[in-house]
C-alpha cells in the first residue's frame, strides 16, 4: 500500500507541475484556467494542507504524552532528550558549516550586479534576531489555550513532557488517563491514515498552482544561486543521511532512502515540516522499526529545532545577496553569520516561507540592501521544497540513530540488512 501511495503522490506531484507550466506558457490569459481552474486548484491544495495541520497539535501532544508514558523509567527519558537535542543541534551545526565553506568557495552572485536590476524595493519589515535566552523563557506558555491556539510548538512539547511525567508519577493510578492519551494517539493515527489517502489529489493541487506562477525570467536571472541550494540539499537526503545512518545502526542507506521516498515526495509538495509530521512519524515507526516513545518525543522536537535545510537555505542566500549587491562576505565575518544562522534556523518553524523571512532578518542584521529579498522570494517555493526535505529526512535519520543506540528499533524485515531476499 506504502509503495501504490508513493507512486500516485509521485505521478500527482509531475502530472500537477506540468499542468500548471502549460497553464502560465499555453493558456496564459484564458478566463477558465486563470480563474477557474487555477482557482480550485488553490482550494483543494489549501485545503489539503489546512486538513494535515489540523491534525499536527493533537498528534504532536498525544504522541509526546504517549512517548513518555511508555518510557519505562524517567532517567531514560533524560538521556532520550539529551540525545535527540544534541544531535540536532550537531546535524545543524555541520549543515551551517558546509554551506558557509561552499558558498564561500563558489561565491553565488558575485558578478550579477542586481542593483540595477531591481526597480522596487521588498516590502520588507525590521525584525530582531531571537535571543537564546528568550527562546529557551517563552518555552513555558502562560496560556496553555493559546499555545495550542497558535500552534507553538515548543510550548506544546514542554506541555506534553510535564503531563507525560505527571502520567508517569501517578503509577498504577495513572493507568486510566494513560490508557486515554494512547486511545486518542491511535485515533490521531487513524484519522491521518485517511487524510493521506488523499495526498495524491492534494499533491496534484499544489504542483498545478506552483507551475502556474513560476516565471522563467526570475529563475534564469538567479539559477546558479538556485541550483546551488538545491545540489546541497540532494547531498544531504541522498548521500548525508543515508550514509550517517548506515553507519551508526543496522539500517543500510538502500533501505533508508526506500523508506524515506513517500517522506520526500510529501515534502516537496507542501514544503512544510509540520505537515510533514504525520508521514515522519509513518516512516519512522512503520517503515524503520522505530518505537512510537522515540519517535513521538523525537520527531515533534525535529520539526521545531532541527532545521538543517534551513540553516543551508539562509546561508547561501546571505552570500548570495551580498554577492549581487557589491557586498561580499568577509571571512572575519563567518563565525558570528554562522551563530545568528544557527538562532535563526531554530526560529524559522515548520510552515512554508519560513526560511525566507529568516533570510529578511538576516539581511537587516548584516545591512544589506532589502532589495534582495525580492530576488530570494521570487524563487522561494523551489528552495522550501527541498529545504522541507532535507529538514524531514534529517528528522528521521536522527531518531533513526538515536533509536539504534536505545535499542528501541525492531527488529524485522523493515530494518534488518536485505540479506534474506526472499524464502
Amino acid at each position: 500500500m506504502d509503495k501504490s501511495l508513493s507512486s500516485k503522490i509521485f505521478v500527482g506531484l509531475f502530472a500537477g507541475l506540468m499542468i500548471g507550466t502549460a497553464i502560465q506558457y499555453l493558456f496564459s490569459g484564458v478566463t477558465f484556467m486563470d480563474t477557474y481552474l487555477l482557482g480550485l486548484a488553490d482550494g483543494v491544495g489549501t485545503m489539503f494542507v489546512e486538513m494535515i495541520k489540523l491534525m499536527v497539535v493533537p498528534l504532536v501532544f498525544f504522541s509526546i504524552v504517549c512517548g513518555i508514558v511508555d518510557l519505562k523509567d524517567l532517567t531514560s527519558f533524560g538521556r532520550l532528550g539529551s540525545k535527540t537535542f544534541s544531535l540536532y543541534i550537531l546535524n545543524t551545526v555541520i549543515a551551517i558549516v558546509l554551506a558557509l565553506t561552499i558558498g564561500m568557495i563558489f561565491q553565488p552572485g558575485a558578478g550579477a550586479n542586481l542593483v540595477a536590476s531591481t526597480g522596487s524595493a521588498a516590502e520588507f519589515v525590521t525584525t530582531d534576531t531571537p535571543n537564546i535566552f528568550n527562546l529557551i523563557v517563552n518555552i513555558v506558555p502562560s496560556n496553555p489555550a493559546a499555545a495550542f491556539a497558535s500552534g507553538d510548538m515548543l510550548q506544546i512539547i514542554f506541555m506534553a513532557i510535564l503531563v507525560g511525567i505527571g502520567i508517569q508519577a501517578m503509577k498504577e493510578r495513572g493507568a486510566p488517563i494513560a490508557n486515554a492519551f494512547k486511545l486518542g494517539n491511535e485515533l490521531m493515527m487513524k484519522l491521518i491514515g485517511l487524510v493521506m489517502g488523499l495526498a495524491p489529489y492534494g499533491v496534484f493541487a499544489l504542483m498545478i498552482n506552483l507551475g502556474a506562477t513560476l516565471e522563467a525570467s526570475t529563475l534564469m536571472s538567479v539559477a546558479g544561486y538556485v541550483a546551488l541550494v538545491i545540489a546541497m540539499l540532494l547531498f544531504q537526503i541522498f548521500i548525508f543521511y543515508p550514509t550517517v545512518v548506515a553507519l551508526t545502526t543496522k539500517c543500510s542507506s538502500k533501505t533508508f532512502l526506500r523508506a524515506v521516498r513517500e517522506q520526500i515526495l510529501f515534502s516537496l509538495s507542501t514544503a512544510s515540516s509540520n505537515a510533514t509530521i504525520p508521514v515522519t512519524m509513518r516512516t519512522l515507526t512503520e517503515k524503520l522499526g522505530v518505537s512510537k516513545s522515540v519517535a513521538g518525543f523525537g520527531v515533534p522536537l525535529g520539526a521545531t529545532m532541527n532545521m538543517a535545510g534551513v540553516s543551508v537555505y539562509i546561508a547561501l542566500a546571505t552570500i548570495f545577496v551580498a554577492n549581487a549587491f557589491g557586498q561580499p562576505i568577509v571571512t572575519a565575518d563567518l563565525f558570528t553569520l554562522g551563530f545568528t544562522i544557527l538562532l535563526l534556523s531554530i526560529g524559522a518553524g515548520g510552515v512554508p516561507g519560513g526560511g525566507v523571512v529568516m533570510v529578511g532578518v538576516l539581511l537587516h542584521q548584516l545591512g544589506l540592501p532589502p532589495e534582495g529579498l525580492a530576488i530570494i522570494a521570487a524563487v522561494d517555493r523551489i528552495n522550501d521544497m527541498f529545504c522541507t526535505s532535507s529538514n524531514v529526512v534529517g528528522d528521521t535519520a536522527v531518531n533513526t540513530i538515536v533509536a539504534q543506540s536505545e535499542g528501541e528499533v525492531a527488529e524485522n524485515e523493515a530494518v534488518a540488512e536485505p540479506s534474506r531476499a526472499t524464502a
